[in-house]
């Protein structure tokens, strides 16, 4: 306040005000304090009433605070008498399903907006048909060189319609679990609509007005497309409508070495594309450790992927996209072009700005740790929320955001990143859990590493798919584990013990005594266990067991 333009006369109340209650309860307990001249005196009523004042101050305080900053925040806007609904959520993705879910499950009056279809996102155009396509496409692979199962030659005859054909049949398999039909007999209002926030308790759909005591904001994000000279003549594909092809193109450019790209690439690759990969980074699947990339990088020319880094797309000239690669320009040919650059959150058409929702400069809506938004019972979750764009991170959000809206009276949770997981699902699988290498380098964080590679393990040599490794980060002196990186096949599966490990604190020790199948893949973490003990054996004790066992045979 001393740095800030202000009235004097203003400046004296307010100092004056902030601080007589602070003052009165502070004197009030020292008069208390003076006249206390036993022992016994210290458990009379008003002695403990005067100490109890004292105590919860700070947190009355606290709580006068936020009823003022609520009073400044809700004051232009008109509260309702009463409400129709306890949470609405906006989004039928991941994170409005769990919401509303959630809001259903403990009785709650719950609204679930939709513009599109159920699912959002991770059902129609993302995780569900690019995994069936994974799957297809992985076959075939197999299939071609089944030379290493010691089978001699096999005819491999397909269609890349059919292969189209099962990826929709997976969706529609899945798409009851995500339905109007069951959220409806959860006991949630499905509504279908674009929905405009009017009010920090009002939600418009088409003419109909709905007041509610809470807002979930769960509207995902889509493909960003990039302003690339010549685009607009260009009829490109991106995660959302490359779904819709009926042939397979025989020159296939991917714009974007991250996890859309590279797991699409590898695919395409493997159902007969020429597929060239562009990435403006020095290495694909930059988030991940460069011992990781580099795997995968190797793994993609060898299926005879053209990989172009440090590449910089330039213009699109009909069906030739012009790239930028050590200052000189390559043409390269194409029949379809992906672009797999990232995404954008879905901000537009709710009225956010008017109502004076905080966004970011990366275009996610700004929530603090409870999940709420600039307006308190506004919360967001999702990819237009971020940090993460994962379809369990959405769901693991929208728990904050259902519970903190229908019973933050009561208690709040800060919502907790430590032991997220994710996957990029190439062949082998790259998963990671909490820090890598990169982040701990980035945050100064110290570090002690373990790496176990899975040509040691059993299970993998019996399966012919020894490429890949279990990577642990620990943290120094200690087994607790900050972060793990598996590059395997199934990885995806593999991860989760260290993801449990790390959400109920257990460390290493605890999975090198857990019994593991054998053979299996997952005994590739009690070995990497195993190496961490191996490198920090108790010298001291085996040097005076070893004298023990040397004195029992003489």
């Amino acid at each position: 306040m001393g740095l800030t333009k202000i009235k004097m006369l203003t400046y004296f109340f307010i100092s004056q005000i902030g601080m007589l209650l602070g003052t009165l309860i502070y004197v009030n307990a020292g008069s208390q304090l003076s006249t206390i001249n036993s022992a016994n005196e210290v458990f009379q009523a008003k002695t403990i009433l005067s100490f109890s004042l004292l105590a919860i101050f700070p947190f009355l305080a606290k709580k006068l605070m936020n009823v003022i900053r609520k009073r400044k925040i809700y004051k232009r806007f008109r509260k309702p008498k009463k409400y129709d609904y306890n949470m609405v959520a906006i989004g039928g993705g991941a994170a409005g399903l769990v919401t509303s879910y959630i809001g259903a499950a403990v009785k709650a009056k719950v609204a679930l907006i939709e513009r599109e279809k159920m699912g959002g996102d991770c059902l129609n155009t993302g995780c569900v048909p690019s995994k069936a396509l994974i799957k297809s496409a992985k076959a075939i692979y197999q299939a071609k060189n089944a030379h290493k199962y010691g089978i001699e030659s096999v005819e491999v005859k397909y269609d890349f319609k059919s292969i189209m054909n099962r990826v929709h049949s997976v969706i529609k398999k899945i798409e009851p679990h995500d339905s109007v039909q069951r959220y409806s007999d959860l006991g949630v209002d499905c509504i279908s609509g674009n929905a405009t926030i009017l009010s920090p308790w009002e939600v418009q759909i088409g003419e109909r007005v709905i007041t509610t005591k809470n807002i979930t904001i769960a509207t995902g994000a889509r493909p960003f497309i990039p302003a690339i000279k010549g685009i607009d003549q260009v009829d490109y594909l991106s995660s959302d409508n490359i779904w819709k092809l009926e042939e397979l193109p025989k020159n296939f450019t991917i714009i974007g070495g991250g996890p859309i790209g590279v797991e699409l690439a590898q695919s395409f690759q493997r159902l007969g594309s020429s597929v060239s990969l562009i990435e403006m980074s020095d290495r694909i699947l930059a988030k991940e450790d460069e011992d990781v990339s580099e795997l995968i990088l190797n793994q993609l020319k060898e299926e005879g992927i053209q990989v172009y880094l440090n590449s910089t797309a330039k213009e699109f000239k009909g069906n030739t996209l012009i790239i930028e690669k050590d200052n000189q320009d390559i043409d390269l040919e194409f029949d379809k072009v992906l672009l797999a650059i990232g995404r954008t959150p879905n901000t537009q058409g709710l009225n956010l700005e008017e109502l004076g929702v905080s966004i970011r400069k990366n275009g996610t809506i700004e929530t603090n740790e409870f999940l709420e938004s600039s307006i308190p019972n506004i919360y967001a979750c999702g990819d237009v929320a971020g940090p993460y764009q994962l379809t369990h991170t959405a769901s693991h959000q929208a728990w904050y955001c259902a519970v903190n809206g229908l019973f933050g009276a009561f208690k709040k949770f800060k919502v907790d990143y430590s032991s997220i997981s994710w996957t990029t699902y190439s062949d082998p699988e790259v998963a990671t859990v909490g820090k890598n290498e990169s982040t701990c380098k980035i945050e100064g964080i110290q570090y002690d590493v373990s790496k176990f590679e899975l040509s040691e393990l059993d299970r993998a040599i019996a399966d012919s798919e020894e490429l890949g490794f279990v990577k642990v980060l620990t943290k120094p002196g200690s087994d607790k584990i900050i972060g793990a990186t598996i590059v395997s096949s199934h990885a995806s599966d593999l991860i989760i013990e260290f993801t449990s490990a790390m959400k109920n604190g257990f460390g290493l020790n605890k999975i090198l005594s857990t019994m593991h199948v054998y053979p299996s893949l997952g005994e590739a973490n009690k070995y990497l266990a195993g190496v961490w003990k191996k490198k920090n054996q108790p010298h001291k004790l085996l040097a005076f067991v070893s004298k023990y066992h040397s004195w029992l045979r003489k």
